[in-house]
């Protein structure tokens, strides 16, 4: 299996209104992925599409060389991949710990649940301190790591994260970047849709850049943070 994922002319639109353009991309098992660019681009689109909450007006989706293009969210779930969506999407009103087990939902995750708890504790200490807690009253950066440890509950093949550094204070971002290398380290493979490029390109092995509903660029993230468009529009140089 050369690609756990690959995109291939992937076309998304809202009702008539076409929003992205076929894209294409590919993520190697293992690895670390970003997909950067403006608000607007295109980058949640995309991440919704790969996990079903979209439907797609052409090209493909392969999971680990299976087309998975139309198959419904839940069994896209039940082949282990998850989405930290943008904004956290908690329920507020249930605990810390009962966000986390609804991470782990699918019967077939349900019989290690109790094991992947502990994991996640052991990622996320405060977590376990507050995990009686309501959701709703937690910190930004804290409401963040819950969200991270619901889609590490999945046990996910791929993980991907939707501006996971939005609305933090820049010591939370660097918290929880670090927290994404220590998941990467674990061998997890993530796909990572920022438009904190400093961060995303500085976490990821390879970079795609998405402007107006398309692919502009891509390449290994230490070439592009050379590159002079990408520094101009997305680095402050």
């Amino acid at each position: 299996m050369a690609h756990l994922l690959k995109l291939e002319n992937l076309e998304i639109a809202y009702g008539k209104i076409q929003v992205v353009w076929g894209i294409s991309l590919a993520i190697e098992p293992g690895s670390v992925a970003c997909l950067i660019g403006p608000n607007g681009a295109g980058k949640t689109t995309t991440l919704n599409a790969i996990i079903g909450a979209l439907p797609v007006k052409g090209g493909r989706i392969m999971l680990e060389d299976r087309d998975v293009t139309r198959e419904r969210p839940h069994r896209r779930v039940r082949r282990r991949l998850a989405l930290i969506p943008e904004g956290r999407q908690l329920w507020q009103r249930m605990t810390v710990e009962e966000n986390l087990l609804l991470g782990a939902f699918p019967a077939t995750l349900r019989k290690q649940a109790s094991a992947s708890l502990e994991r996640v504790y052991g990622m996320f200490p405060r977590l376990k301190e507050r995990r009686h807690q309501a959701a709703g009253t937690l910190s930004g950066g804290e409401q963040q790591m819950c969200a991270v440890g619901r889609g590490l509950m999945a046990d996910p093949v791929l993980l991907m994260l939707d501006e996971p550094s939005l609305g933090l204070a820049p010591r939370i971002v660097d918290e929880i970047f670090e927290l994404i290398r220590k998941i990467a380290g674990q061998g997890v493979t993530i796909l990572l849709a920022a438009q904190n490029a400093n961060y995303a390109l500085a976490v990821s092995k390879y970079a795609y850049v998405m402007e107006s509903g398309r692919i502009a660029l891509e390449g290994p993230s230490e070439i592009l943070r050379a590159d002079d468009h990408v520094r101009q529009a997305y680095l402050g140089a």
